[in-house]
């Protein structure tokens, strides 16, 4: 009898729990409005400080919309990069133009990976010799961007990329592993050569950098395009086959395995079949390099998103830390801006900070695995 007793209540417990309906986490992307109050340290943060880097936002966004226009408008009448509004003003403004949403992964998590980017310094020559014999490569004539968004709505600002071969059909473009083969087939397309690989590699990973050429001179390179392969971490590579564990891996520790290793070299570079293209520029002192909205990035300031759920200049307060070159962490409460884009950035709570131009940039980039929390800002008038 007590046996039956169980049985009818395990039945009426799935019963009732059928009944019972469970909020299903929120879609990837961006969550409902908050109160300013809910984004930590922002009422004691120094706002007038992003004043330069919301202006540089402002010189790409006002083009669009009359929302940018009246928005960048009322920023300009409060100062100038040069002459920031005080803190508590600029504060105001923020808080009358925009309001802060939550950003979610698919799956209902708040917390998301910040890592660091940075602007490689790397000795490089206009001529090929002998040491300078590693080509970076400008934008290939025969590659084909193909957009594929009208007839895959999921695939709409993702073109695929490709090649016509000479019987008409288009194929994938080459990967590294064949771009770098002996055959060289985008002999022709180089803009530079540079003395060490394995800092070419890190150059196509950072997308942009300065070349120290012989003369004294520096030409400054940038993104102009990508094979369409997809990017791998080489670190992901290496703790499969068993030559370092997750903890270990960094932008300093991959580099030193390298050096250890330049026999496996080849294999482990290639296991990244993405290949970015570079286009030169004018290099300037006080202007860091161009960024995805065609603003030059600002140290700590600029940050790089999947532009499918954060849209290109928007401002993002960031509440996560920073590693301390010593020991520990220090606490990375700041407001920032959406004005870049990666090939490894993918998904809504996603973030990559530009950390500025030569090694100490590059030492604190290269250790940089941080959780974060997100929060985008957005136009009033967008969300009324």
């Amino acid at each position: 009898m007590i046996f039956f007793r169980r049985i009818h209540l395990v039945l009426l417990l799935l019963i009732l729990a059928g009944c019972m309906t469970f909020a299903p986490p929120p879609p990837p992307g961006i969550g409902q409005p908050l109160d300013w109050s809910h984004l930590p340290g922002w009422q004691a943060y120094a706002h007038g400080e992003a004043w330069p880097a919301l202006l540089q936002s402002c010189v790409r966004l006002e083009r669009n919309t009359d929302i940018w226009r009246d928005l960048c408008r009322a920023a300009r009448r409060l100062g100038t990069a040069h002459r920031v509004p005080d803190h508590a003003t600029a504060r105001r403004f923020f808080q009358t133009w925009f309001v802060p949403h939550p950003l979610w992964d698919g799956d209902g998590d708040r917390d998301g990976l910040l890592t660091g980017y940075y602007e490689p310094h790397l000795r490089g020559s206009l001529t090929p010799t002998d040491t300078f014999r590693y080509p970076l490569y400008g934008k290939p004539k025969d590659l084909l961007t193909i957009d594929l968004g009208r007839l895959y709505p999921a695939l709409a600002g993702r073109p695929a990329r490709g090649r016509l071969l000479e019987d008409g059909r288009v194929v994938p473009y080459f990967t590294r592993k064949q771009i770098e083969a002996p055959g060289r087939p985008l002999q022709g397309n180089e803009i530079a050569w540079v003395d060490d690989p394995v800092a070419l590699f890190f150059l196509h990973i950072q997308g942009s950098g300065r070349l120290h050429l012989p003369d004294g001179q520096v030409l400054a390179v940038g993104y102009a395009d990508r094979n369409g392969h997809p990017y791998v971490a080489i670190g992901r590579y290496l703790i499969r086959k068993g030559e370092m564990q997750r903890e270990e891996v960094s932008l300093q520790s991959i580099r030193a395995w390298l050096q250890r290793n330049p026999h496996r070299a080849d294999e482990v570079l290639n296991a990244n079949p993405n290949y970015i293209f570079f286009t030169s520029r004018k290099a300037q002192d006080d202007r860091g390099p161009m960024g995805a909205l065609g603003v030059p990035l600002s140290a700590e300031r600029s940050i790089a998103v999947d532009p499918r759920f954060v849209s290109l200049g928007l401002p993002v307060w960031v509440d996560s830390s920073l590693p301390n070159l010593g020991s520990g962490e220090l606490p990375f409460r700041k407001l920032v801006f959406a004005q870049d884009t990666g090939s490894a950035i993918r998904g809504p709570v996603r973030a990559d900070l530009f950390l500025g131009s030569g090694l100490p940039a590059e030492e604190q980039a290269g250790r940089m695995r941080q959780s974060v929390r997100l929060y985008v800002l957005l136009p009033k008038a967008m969300v009324r």
